[in-house]
């Protein structure tokens, strides 16, 4: 007699440490996605501990020249209103990485229960769900986030539940198809056979083989959830003034751009840092666990 275990795929029975030394030994031959990991790792170091490192109140006018170029009182020189521009820079950090963790969290969160749901249920109530994924995606994502800001207006919290409603059919068609392949395989079967009920087919074998390629997608997701809140922020849509964010910023940047190039300097950069660390981390990822697209580098 076959035992389940002996159908189950492979992946399950290495243990944490073999698989952590299997997936680091493909990673670091990975030359980019060592470089966009330490970009990653930098920035969110210096976005949470953004109070240690600023040196001066981000949103505190200050009496003196305005639009000045860097000093060593202002490393990055001073805005409009004669703000820090480097402590804004820095502050400003925390808000795009807060709104693309907790905005994908949330739509991961709801994407993998609807998923599993579509994927594992009975065949009218995937089509119900398909029905629904498909009416949010047929709205063009810029158009649908400009129309809930005006009526919501604009502040974190609407960002966050656009991003996060745009968001959600990609996770939960991409669940939902992972586990429509494992239900037919045949450790399932078996398991179903010595009476295992839904839910500890769905928590011990569904979700395991699922959650790994949707962390490399939300990895893959968040260089575009960073561009989408700070274009929203850029266009006066994002998060209210004073609050510091690299949108915000690039906004000023551009308005006074024949006075100093220093402001469009300090919000741009980051953000392409940002992006290039995410892209780099999130294609690594995808080419260490997935054997077709595997490559040393």
């Amino acid at each position: 007699m076959v035992s389940v275990e002996a159908l189950r795929p492979k992946a399950n029975d290495a243990t944490a440490v073999g698989a952590f030394r299997t997936f680091w030994g493909q990673f670091r031959k990975n030359r980019l996605g060592i470089l966009g990991a330490l970009l990653v790792v930098l920035i969110a170091a210096i976005a949470i501990f953004a109070p240690l490192v600023i040196t001066h109140d981000p949103t505190r006018i200050m009496v003196g020249p305005r639009l000045a170029g860097p000093s060593l009182d202002f490393l990055l020189g001073t805005d409009q209103l004669g703000r820090d521009t480097f402590s804004r820079t820095i502050m400003g950090g925390r808000i795009p990485l807060l709104v693309a963790f907790a905005s994908l969290g949330s739509s991961l969160a709801v994407g993998l229960v609807l998923g599993l749901i579509a994927g594992f249920g009975p065949r009218w109530l995937d089509n119900l769900l398909l029905l629904f994924l498909d009416t949010i995606r047929s709205f063009p994502s810029i158009i649908f986030a400009l129309a809930m800001i005006a009526l919501l207006g604009p502040s974190l919290a609407s960002v966050i539940l656009v991003i996060a409603i745009t968001s959600m059919p990609i996770y939960a068609r991409v669940v939902r198809t992972q586990t429509e392949a494992l239900r037919s395989s045949e450790y399932i079967a078996a398991e179903r056979s010595m009476g295992a009920g839904t839910t500890r087919i769905l928590a011990v074998h569904i979700l395991p083989n699922v959650l790994g390629p949707l962390l490399i997608l939300v990895s893959m997701d968040v260089p575009a959830v960073i561009a989408v809140e700070a274009g929203l922020s850029f266009l006066g849509m994002g998060v209210r003034p004073p609050t510091p964010d690299w949108g915000a910023i690039l906004n000023d940047g551009y308005s006074y751009i024949n006075q100093t190039p220093w402001l469009v300097i300090a919000g741009g950069i980051p953000i392409v840092l940002a992006t290039l660390g995410f892209t780099f981390l999130g294609e690594a990822l995808r080419d260490t666990f997935d054997p077709k697209l595997r490559k040393d580098l």
